[in-house]
């Protein structure tokens, strides 16, 4: 890291409005931290210009892999990822520095009329990029006696709650944190609880990331990291990569921490796998105590993967066809 202390510190984000302001949320920190200023490097990612299904042009690494280019090359200093779009194995070259406090992990249903995913009437169309979420909202469906119809889209929010908007969809969804940090939760008509929906592995937190050589650098950024948020997001992603599956696998995983009264002792983690059709799901939990330490966040994960892998698990991922 440059330490002059008038030299800004460049950070790299993707082009769109949801990664911008989650960008300028961090830099704000990073400014208060460090009293250097900090500026906004827009990189436009695979990701960003590709038109197919994320499942199609294999989902992981798409969003990130430019952002990392750029670091590598010191065109940036560092680099803020969603989570979720991260592949879960780290270059050496590089180190997650900070993993800030969750947002709302949860997915958001934004539907026409002001309707629940309850209300939906039968047959509903809702628009969905994600096989995870297309597993697991048929299935609920199915427990509530009705069929969905989900269809493949991509875009920004505007493109996607646009089309509900303009009558093409009855529903979309959405990550409840993205619509929250746009300002726009409000427009969310549900948030799926993670007893019936469990979100992406990572989902709601953010990753900034650094040139593992810069230890002045990590050490600032550092001062945003939340422990919990790390332990939760490390297990659920030890899942991922246990089950050798991509971010555009059929797989969602949550960790949330258990109280008693004031204090924190244990985490729960639970995991899910099912076929796109909703009809049949692996989903099942392990408890125990909060990980102090990324080998037994890691060792959470594979444990609940392995029981997954033995309930029969792996068969439902190989079914990837939209």
């Amino acid at each position: 890291m440059n330490t002059r202390p008038d030299q800004p510190l460049r950070l790299g984000t993707r082009r769109s409005k949801l990664a911008m302001s989650q960008s300028g949320h961090v830099a704000d920190a990073v400014r208060a931290i460090t009293g250097r200023p900090v500026e906004l490097v827009e990189i436009t990612t695979y990701g960003d210009v590709s038109r197919e299904h994320l499942a199609q042009i294999g989902g992981t690494g798409v969003f990130v892999t430019a952002l990392r280019d750029a670091l590598l090359r010191g065109e940036v200093d560092f680099a803020v990822h969603s989570l979720k779009d991260l592949p879960t194995a780290q270059p050496d070259d590089l180190v997650i520095a900070a993993m800030p406090r969750r947002e709302d992990a949860r997915d958001a249903l934004v539907a026409r009329d002001g309707l629940t995913f309850e209300q939906l009437p039968d047959g509903a169309r809702i628009g969905t990029g994600s096989p995870r979420r297309t597993a697991q909202l048929n299935h609920l469906a199915l427990s509530l006696g009705k069929r969905i119809e989900t269809v493949p889209i991509r875009g920004n929010v505007d493109t996607r709650i646009g089309f509900v908007r303009d009558g093409e969809l009855d529903a979309v969804v959405l990550a409840a944190a993205g619509l929250n940090r746009i300002g726009r939760g409000d427009e969310a008509t549900d948030l799926l609880s993670v007893d019936n929906v469990l979100p992406a592995p990572g989902q709601g937190a953010l990753a900034v990331e650094c040139l593992a050589s810069d230890t002045d650098l990590i050490a600032a950024l550092g001062e945003l990291d939340d422990p919990f948020t790390r332990a939760a997001v490390t297990a659920e992603r030890s899942l991922l990569a246990a089950l050798e599956a991509g971010c555009s696998a059929p797989v969602g995983a949550f960790a949330d921490l258990l109280a008693d009264g004031q204090i924190v002792n244990e985490m729960r983690l639970r995991g899910v796998v099912g076929t796109l059709d909703g009809s049949t799901l692996v989903q099942l939990s392990t408890t125990g105590p909060v990980p102090q330490s990324y080998d037994e966040a890691m060792a959470l994960g594979r444990e609940l993967a392995d029981e997954m892998l033995a309930k029969g698990a792996a068969g439902l991922m190989g079914e990837r066809s939209l």
